[in-house]
């Protein structure tokens, strides 16, 4: 794909859930000095799909944190929806440009669970929170990619969840088709810590290659901490994954994991 509206498009920088991201040239009526911004093309949507996602997308982009990326624009073109955010050329937890220290890692989560909890404290639950959605930055990290699986398709259940990978780090109640609650974010994000800090996922390993026997896996088998992470953090990651009611939030998550660092 060469591009879309006025972005140009310069290279892939790889594909999230229900779309794929590219690096592009800022278009000159973008009112920001960024020369690069990252565009996600999520594909053909209707009309009421685009004023849902679009609406959404305001509602981010409203929020006021310095942990959450900055969103540009959003758009429809011959029936496919698109949005642009800054690019921040540091890469993911689930893919770094270059080498880094655990503790980096533990400062990027933290600060996404800060961006979290701003959304959150506005009403918005994230529902897709995983290794590739916190971006590293020089000092920390940030939030990206508001999932939109459940707005684009209302009611959608595990068959419309988007990239496999990702599965392993969404709460199991929102695959099932339950309400996303603020909750659901804690949950991934102690499953996210979970996968970087033991090596593993709190699934083991993943038959990614079939997407049934993975759906089976994660909805029929309760998730293990792993023995090898220290006690706090495995506490930490504990009181991610237990009852909705008894988690913490994403701000004492962010704390907590704080303090680790």
């Amino acid at each position: 794909m060469q591009g879309i509206a006025d972005y140009d498009f310069i290279r892939s920088l790889g594909k999230g859930n229900h779309g794929e991201f590219f690096l592009a040239y800022r278009p000159e009526r973008l009112p920001v000095e960024d020369e690069y911004v990252a565009v996600k093309v999520v594909g053909g949507t209707g009309e009421d799909a685009f004023r849902r996602a679009t609406r959404e997308l305001k509602a981010f982009a409203a929020v006021r944190s310095p942990h959450l990326v900055t969103l540009y624009d959003a758009g429809q073109q011959a029936g496919i929806f698109y949005y642009s955010m800054e690019y921040l050329p540091g890469g993911s937890l689930a893919s770094p440009a270059g080498p880094r220290d655990r503790a980096d890692y533990h400062r990027a989560l933290a600060c996404a669970a800060r961006a979290a909890q701003a959304l959150h404290d506005a009403g918005i639950v994230h529902r897709d929170i995983n290794p590739s959605n916190v971006l590293l930055t020089e000092d920390g990290g940030k939030l990206a990619d508001l999932g939109l699986a459940q707005v684009l398709a209302p009611g959608v259940t595990i068959t419309g969840m988007g990239a496999l990978p990702s599965v392993e780090f969404t709460d199991p109640a929102v695959l099932r088709g339950e309400p996303a609650t603020t909750a659901v974010d804690v949950w991934s994000l102690g499953a996210v810590l979970h996968w970087f800090a033991a090596g593993t996922g709190i699934y083991g390993g993943l038959p990614v290659h079939d997407p049934l026997l993975t759906l089976r896996k994660v909805l029929s088998n309760a998730p293990t901490v792993s023995e090898d992470l220290p006690p706090k953090v495995a506490d930490l990651v504990r009181s991610c994954l237990g009852d909705p009611s008894t988690r913490p939030t994403a701000a004492q998550f962010a704390e907590r994991l704080e303090t680790l660092v």
